[in-house]
């Protein structure tokens, strides 16, 4: 067969190639783009078939062209699924947070001021601690952290086995945490501050009892590397929880299920933040923190991640169109 009988065979596909793919480039409403897949793998046909025949610079040119072309109208939407994981994480997840500054600083004074209560009292009478953690609790704290950082690791090798079950076990506990603190947002809004409310005091209360009375360092060392990620994705988890009331308790002139619904929409950048910030800790509650590591290492890497917190929620994402509150 000679080139211009190969042409003249196939011209009329290829021109229905271009039209498919510029209906695709173009979103043309009701445009037949369902056999662009098999259009496209004819066309790839066609240019080995033209490369190996050597028909010509200008038919593999035109037809390498098509099969570029195709090949990017085909895979963008993986692509743009990486665009959209990156610029939720640079643009929306970080603006919704300044927008929203009102409720972050809420959330976390639900948090940080029972947290910070709970592990002062303990110097002034341990009967409030001791009423949160009860017997069981305060022999859990001194068993975990009562000796030094090895006897810790090997507890914790011995109670889950290995890094991937330690890991198994923290993602399940801070995915039931935030589950509760955006569920609860349903309870305009109670919910999420009842559980915020809940988790300082414990959580405080642990604290505190450990620097009271076991040994603070196996401690500090240990939650230093997630804490930043697991405490603040709790609150940003409650943030969303608050924002999904406020539809309930000031929706405006719009009726309550709408308001609701709106609110909802508006928490989610919130929601799915939160819960990565809270795997992310998981990831490295499981197989960092019990590391046996220098102690200088881990409060370096502890404090690292609380300034890229700091630094992130203040600065990335400025100065470019993203989310609007």
């Amino acid at each position: 067969m000679t080139p211009g009988s190969f042409q003249k065979k196939n011209e009329a596909r290829w021109c229905e190639t271009d039209m498919v793919m510029l209906a695709v480039e173009k979103k043309h409403p009701g445009a037949e783009v369902r056999g662009l897949p098999r259009l496209f793998r004819q066309v790839c046909a066609d240019l080995a078939l033209a490369q190996y025949r050597m028909y010509g610079q200008n038919m593999v040119h035109s037809l390498n062209e098509r099969v570029i072309r195709g090949y990017k109208l085909l895979y963008r939407g993986r692509q743009a699924g990486w665009e959209k994981i990156a610029r939720f994480l640079v643009f929306t997840f970080p603006q919704t947070i300044r927008s929203e500054w009102r409720l972050f600083w809420l959330s976390n004074a639900f948090f940080w001021v029972p947290f910070f209560a709970m592990f002062f009292s303990v110097w002034a009478d341990t009967t409030w601690v001791q009423s949160v953690l009860g017997q069981g609790g305060m022999a859990s704290m001194e068993q975990m952290y009562g000796g030094d950082s090895q006897a810790q690791v090997a507890h914790l090798r011995s109670e889950f086995g290995s890094n991937f079950f330690m890991f198994s076990h923290y993602i399940e506990n801070n995915v039931g945490i935030d589950f509760q603190l955006f569920a609860g947002g349903i309870l305009a809004g109670l919910g999420s501050i009842f559980f915020l409310l809940v988790n300082g005091v414990l959580i405080g209360a642990s604290a505190g009892y450990v620097q009271y009375a076991c040994n603070p360092t196996s401690f500090w060392t240990f939650v230093s590397g997630h804490s930043s990620f697991e405490l603040l994705g709790m609150c940003v988890v409650g943030m969303a929880g608050m924002r999904m009331g406020l539809g309930l308790v000031k929706p405006g002139r719009l009726p309550r299920s709408r308001a609701l619904r709106e609110s909802t929409v508006r928490a989610l950048p919130l929601l799915f933040g939160g819960v990565l910030m809270t795997a992310i800790a998981a990831v490295i509650e499981g197989f960092w923190s019990a590391r046996e590591l220098p102690d200088l290492l881990k409060y370096s890497v502890g404090g690292f991640f609380w300034v890229l917190h700091i630094v992130y929620f203040l600065f990335v994402g400025r100065g470019a169109k993203g989310v609007v509150a």
